[in-house]
């Protein structure tokens, strides 16, 4: 084999290695990929139950119930589809009806009315009154739904005047 043939096969054999180490890693990783959706966004994947996600949208009005110190009950809403949440945890001190909120868990079945059901291990929150995910934020945008007079402050911008 002549001197170019070795290199050859030498980065052959490195990009091979490279590419199997890549895809082992993204294997592993399949599992813990939570996907970021509006409650539209779900109702149209359709995702079975078990599934883990990030939902966003705005705390809607008149639907927190509060179970116990540590234990609440909320819908999670884009203006068009709701999602009802369940959430034992310490609740955000921000949280509240009306309020831009992410919620991460479990997909559970649908409840007797056939509105999706979230068994979240994580309530996060709006830091301020000028933040809001870009996502959600453009969602309501989309929906005519969006009140604020001014794009919403990605958490990496500077603080405005």
């Amino acid at each position: 084999m002549s001197r170019k043939g070795r290199r050859l096969f030498f980065i052959g054999l490195i990009l091979s290695v490279f590419g199997l180490a890549l895809g082992m890693i993204l294997f592993a990783l399949r599992g813990s990929v939570s996907l970021f959706l509006t409650p539209t966004e779900l109702a149209e994947r359709q995702l079975n139950a078990g599934a883990r996600l990030r939902l966003g949208g705005l705390v809607k009005e008149g639907s927190v119930v509060k179970l116990g110190p540590q234990s609440i009950t909320f819908v999670i809403t884009d203006g068009t589809k709701d999602v009802g949440v369940s959430y034992k945890g310490i609740i955000p001190d921000l949280f509240r009806e009306g309020q831009g909120v992410v919620a991460e868990g479990l997909l559970t079945s649908p409840s007797a009315s056939g509105v999706s059901q979230l068994r979240a291990d994580s309530v996060l929150a709006k830091h301020d009154e000028n933040y809001m995910p870009r996502e959600i934020a453009e969602s309501l945008k989309k929906q005519g739904v969006w009140q604020g007079g001014s794009p919403p402050s990605s958490p990496t911008s500077p603080p405005r005047p």
